[in-house]
C-alpha cells in the first residue's frame, strides 16, 4: 500500500517539510541540552528524540525514557516498548502511520516519575512536536502524559474514552491509555490496555469520516453513524466540545 506522499506531490512536500522541522527542533533541543539549559540533561546525547512518520496519523505519547531507550536513543525499545510496537503491528498500523515521542526527553534517574518542573520545561517542545506533525489522533501512554491534556482526569476512569480536547490552541482527539510498564504490572491493566489499542482503527475511521462529512447535530453534539456503531457508546459520548 502507498502512502499519501507516495502518490501525491503536495503529500511528499508537506513530508518532507515536517521532517526538516523535526530535525531542526530536536536540533534546538540538543543544544539547549549541551549548554545545560534543560532539566536532566547533561549534553546532547541526553535527549531521546521522538521516532516514526513526521506525518502520522496516530501519536502515541509517553512520560519519559527508560534505561534501554537513553542507551538506544530511541523511545519505547525496552519491554514495555515491546509490548506497545506489538499491539500497534497487531492493530495493523503501517510505519507510515504513526510517531511515539515523550512528554520528557531525557530519562530521570532510576526511571523516577519525572517532576512538574521537568514536564513544565519540555511542555514548548512537545507542543511543536504535536503541531508538525498534526496527527488525526493523540495517545496518551499513562497519567503524566495524559495530563498534558487532561489534567483534572483519573487515568483509571477516562483509559479507552476518546476526547476533543483544546491544546495549545488547537483542537486534538485524545485517547487516553494505561502506560504499557503498568499493564505489564498488572494483568487487568494490561487487558485494558490491549482492548483499548484495539478501539484505535475504529476512531481513524471515525475521525476521518467525522472530519469529511462533519456528522454533528444541531446542538453541535457529536451523531453517531455506522462507523461508530461497533464502538462503545460510552467513547462517543465523551467527546468534548
Amino acid at each position: 500500500m502507498n502512502s499519501e506522499s507516495d502518490e501525491n506531490p503536495m503529500g511528499v512536500g508537506m513530508q518532507l517539510g515536517a521532517v526538516v522541522q523535526l530535525t531542526e527542533l530536536y536540533a534546538v533541543i540538543e543544544s539547549q541540552a549541551d549548554q545545560h539549559l534543560l532539566p536532566l540533561a547533561q549534553n546532547a546525547t541526553d535527549i531521546v528524540p521522538g521516532e516514526g512518520s513526521s506525518t502520522a496519523q496516530v501519536l502515541f505519547i509517553g512520560e519519559a525514557p527508560g534505561e534501554q531507550e537513553a542507551k538506544q536513543r530511541r523511545p519505547f525499545v525496552g519491554r514495555s516498548g515491546q509490548l506497545l510496537r506489538k499491539n500497534i503491528t497487531e492493530i495493523g498500523l503501517e510505519a507510515t502511520q504513526f510517531y511515539i515521542a515523550n512528554v520528557v526527553k531525557v530519562r530521570p534517574p532510576e526511571n523516577r516519575d519525572p517532576s512538574l518542573d521537568e514536564i513544565e520545561a519540555f511542555r514548548p517542545f512537545l507542543e511543536q512536536e504535536i503541531k508538525i506533525i498534526a496527527p488525526k489522533l493523540i495517545v496518551t501512554l499513562g497519567r503524566f502524559s495524559m495530563a498534558a491534556f487532561l489534567p483534572d482526569g483519573k487515568i483509571s476512569q477516562v483509559h479507552g474514552r476518546l476526547h476533543k480536547v483544546t491544546y495549545n490552541d488547537l483542537k486534538y482527539f485524545v485517547l487516553p491509555l494505561y502506560h504499557p510498564a503498568a499493564a505489564l504490572r498488572n494483568g487487568k491493566m494490561l487487558t485494558a490496555f490491549k482492548e483499548d489499542m484495539q478501539k484505535i482503527p475504529k476512531i481513524l475511521a471515525w475521525i476521518t469520516t467525522t472530519n469529511e462529512t462533519g456528522t454533528k447535530s444541531n446542538s453541535g453534539k457529536i451523531v453517531q453513524n455506522d462507523i461508530t456503531s461497533n464502538l462503545e457508546s460510552e467513547i462517543v459520548a465523551t467527546l468534548l466540545q
